[in-house]
């Protein structure tokens, strides 16, 4: 069998996993049963070329996940919710809506805020764009490991971190060729190279580097704005270090340069139980069979 990448991400009672041609979303309704969706994914990259290239591939690759997992989330927040007949559906606007208004949060949160919070500081650290850089970038981390520590007290957040864990050990089982049972499955590590935790910390990181080359002259609403304009790029360039540590992780460099995200998945994981893990292994096989070329769309109970 030709070897293919498999991705996830843990949504509402459930996990969608995205094959190279398929998705599929699996959730377990209140009752106790597990719906599952799943439809075909034409890559952009196969109808225009340019965008498989480094750095604009990380970019299309970002916009892409964003409105797929919109498109996961929607689906799994109905059916997570589902009472019977007379269930009340979120619809894509509203669901659109709410994620447009998360991106915003995001942004001022991680992007706007630690900058206001730097030229606060420029009375204490001098002028040097250097060390205003540094400052902007510190704050920035330690930001947004604080959201990260504080959602993950939250209970609700919690079981979707179970999910996520869920979603790890599937694909380490799959990518071992290990059979997809529940009992094999919760073996292997929730901790994952490829996690998307990892490369929202690798943005961080990078997000340092580019922004240093905004000149220091520019006043705030440009450096602001800037921010916002170069989130693209920025995204690229994470994606491309990602693929480079996932080509060579069995070396101890990037063993150690991989080792801070890793160890942040111990706050957006947990140990997830064997109907969670069922879940799991029923979106990837259902997303398997889907990538084999099964084209019809279709509700799965």
């Amino acid at each position: 069998m030709e070897k293919i990448n498999i991705g996830g991400q843990a949504v509402i009672e459930g996990v969608m996993m995205r094959a190279p041609r398929s998705m599929a979303i699996a959730v377990r309704r209140p009752n106790g049963e597990i719906v599952v969706k799943r439809d075909r994914v034409v890559p952009l990259a196969e109808r225009f070329p340019l965008l498989k290239l480094p750095v604009i591939r990380g970019a299309v690759a970002l916009f892409s996940s964003l409105l797929i997992g919109l498109k996961a989330l929607s689906f799994s927040a109905n059916e997570a919710a589902a009472e019977g007949e007379e269930k009340e559906e979120i619809s894509a606007l509203a669901m659109g809506g709410t994620m447009a208004v998360a991106l915003l949060f995001g942004i001022l949160l991680f992007f706007i805020l630690p900058l206001y919070l730097a030229k606060l500081l420029v009375p204490v650290i001098g002028d040097s764009n250097l060390i205003f850089n540094l400052v902007d970038g510190v704050i920035r981390v330690l930001v947004f490991l604080l959201y990260i520590y504080s959602i993950s007290r939250m209970n609700d957040i919690q079981r979707v971190f179970q999910y996520h864990g869920a979603e790890h050990k599937s694909i380490f089982a799959f990518e071992a060729g290990d059979e997809l049972t529940v009992e094999n499955v919760k073996g292997y590590s929730r901790l994952h190279p490829r996690c998307g935790t990892s490369f929202l910390l690798i943005v961080m990181l990078v997000s340092i580097l580019v922004f240093s080359l905004i000149p220091k002259a520019w006043p705030f609403y440009l450096k602001a704005g800037s921010r916002v304009v170069l989130l693209p790029l920025i995204a690229g360039i994470s994606y491309e270090c990602l693929k480079w540590s996932a080509k060579h992780e069995r070396s101890r460099l990037v063993r150690l340069l991989i080792a801070p995200g890793l160890a942040l998945q111990r706050l957006t994981t947990r140990e997830p139980d064997d109907g969670q893990l069922e879940v799991a292994i029923r979106s990837m096989e259902e997303a398997l069979e889907e990538n084999a070329g099964h084209k019809d769309d279709r509700l799965v109970v």
